[in-house]
C-alpha cells in the first residue's frame, strides 16, 4: 500500500512539474525575413535574439536565400509544421502569403507582419514609419538636390510588395504636384532588394535617358546598387540617389556622395517589435489606445485594419551614417 501511494504521489508531483512546465513555457516565435544575409536582416536578426532572451521566449529569424515569395511560404508552412506559437514575416508578397497565413491562423498560430500594412491572414502589422511621411521625406530630398526638375526612376524592392509601392505612390504624387518640372521614367522597377539588378537597371536608365537626375530607390538593396552605377559611369554630383539603405553597407558610397542619403527606421528595433508584440499577444493582451510598447512608444491602433504605424524616421547623412553604422546597422 505505501509503495502504491508514493508511486501515486510521484506520478501526481512528475504530472503537476510538467503542466506547470506547459503552463510557463512561453512558446516559439519564429520571424521570416525577405532574405538572409543582406545588412539590413542581420540588424533585425540581432534585435530578435536580443529581446528574446531578455523575455525568456525562443525567438529566431528564418532568411531564405533569395527574395522568392514561394521561399517565404515554405518557411511558413515549416514554422507550422513546428508548432511554433507566433509567427512574424516581413512579405515579398502579400497576396501569395495570404492562404499559407490563414491556413497559421486556422491553427491557433498568432501572426504578426512587418512592412506589409493590412496584410491578409495577419493579426496585426507593424511599422515603424508611415507609408505618406517616409514617400514624401525621401521626394522632398530629392526635389532639394535636384533644384526641382528633371527625370527620374523609382526602384521599389518588388511591384508585389504593398508598402514600397505605397512609398513610391507617396513620393510620386507629391513630386507631381509640388515640382510638375520633375518628370518619372516609366512606371517604378522591382529590382531594389537586388543589388545587381539594381546596378545594371539604373546602368541603363543612365544610357537611355540623358537628363536622367534621380534615383528614389525603395528597398535596402536599392540605393547600393545605383550608387555603384553613378560612380562607374562618373555622374556623381550630376545624378542623385535616395532612398533607405544598411548605412554600414553603404556608409563609403554615401561619403563620396554616390549616394545622396535617406532616411530609415532601426530594422533592430523591428526585431525587438517582434517579439515585444509576440509576447503581449501570447499573453492574451491585446493592443489599446494610448498603449506604451516599447519600441513603439505610445501607439494609436487602426482596429479595422489591424496596423500599428508610428513615425519615427532616421536620416542617412554623412552626420548620422558612422554612428548608425557603428550601431550594426
Amino acid at each position: 500500500m505505501k509503495k502504491l501511494l508514493v508511486s501515486a504521489f510521484v506520478a501526481s508531483l512528475s504530472l503537476s512539474t510538467s503542466l506547470a512546465a506547459f503552463a510557463a513555457d512561453p512558446g516559439k516565435v519564429g520571424v521570416v525575413v525577405k532574405i538572409g544575409g543582406i545588412p539590413w536582416f542581420n540588424a533585425m536578426d540581432a534585435g530578435i535574439k536580443e529581446r528574446g532572451e531578455k523575455l525568456g521566449i525562443d525567438a529566431f529569424m528564418v532568411g531564405p536565400t533569395s527574395a522568392d515569395p514561394a521561399l517565404q511560404v515554405r518557411a511558413i508552412e515549416d514554422l507550422i509544421a513546428q508548432g511554433v506559437k507566433v509567427i512574424g514575416v516581413v512579405p515579398n508578397d502579400a497576396k501569395v502569403l495570404e492562404p499559407v497565413l490563414t491556413k497559421a491562423k486556422q491553427q491557433g498560430i498568432i501572426v504578426i507582419t512587418h512592412e506589409s500594412p493590412g496584410q491578409k491572414g495577419a493579426d496585426w502589422d507593424f511599422e515603424l514609419a508611415s507609408s505618406t511621411g517616409f514617400g514624401e521625406a525621401h521626394a522632398k530630398l530629392l526635389a532639394e538636390k535636384t533644384g526641382g526638375k528633371g527625370e527620374y526612376a523609382v526602384f521599389v524592392g518588388s511591384l508585389t510588395v504593398p508598402l514600397h509601392n505605397a512609398w513610391a505612390d507617396a513620393a510620386i504624387a507629391y513630386l507631381k504636384k509640388n515640382h510638375p518640372d520633375m518628370k518619372l521614367v516609366g512606371d517604378r522597377y522591382g529590382v531594389a532588394e537586388d543589388v545587381d539588378k539594381s546596378r545594371s537597371t539604373a546602368l541603363d536608365l543612365i544610357s537611355a535617358h540623358p537628363d536622367l537626375k534621380g534615383f528614389l530607390a525603395f528597398g535596402s538593396q536599392g540605393p547600393i546598387g545605383a550608387g555603384r552605377a553613378i560612380e562607374e559611369r562618373r555622374k556623381i554630383g550630376k545624378i542623385f540617389v535616395l532612398g533607405p539603405f544598411s548605412p554600414g553597407q553603404g556608409q563609403k558610397l554615401l561619403m563620396k556622395d554616390a549616394i545622396s542619403g535617406g532616411f530609415m527606421w532601426n530594422p533592430k528595433q523591428a526585431g525587438e517589435v517582434f517579439v515585444t508584440l509576440a509576447d503581449k499577444l501570447m499573453k492574451g493582451e491585446e493592443p489599446k489606445d494610448d498603449d506604451e510598447i516599447e519600441g513603439l512608444g505610445k501607439i494609436k491602433p487602426d482596429f479595422e485594419n489591424r496596423n500599428i504605424i508610428v513615425d519615427q524616421l532616421v536620416p542617412i547623412n554623412k552626420d548620422t551614417v558612422a554612428d548608425l553604422a557603428a550601431m550594426g546597422l
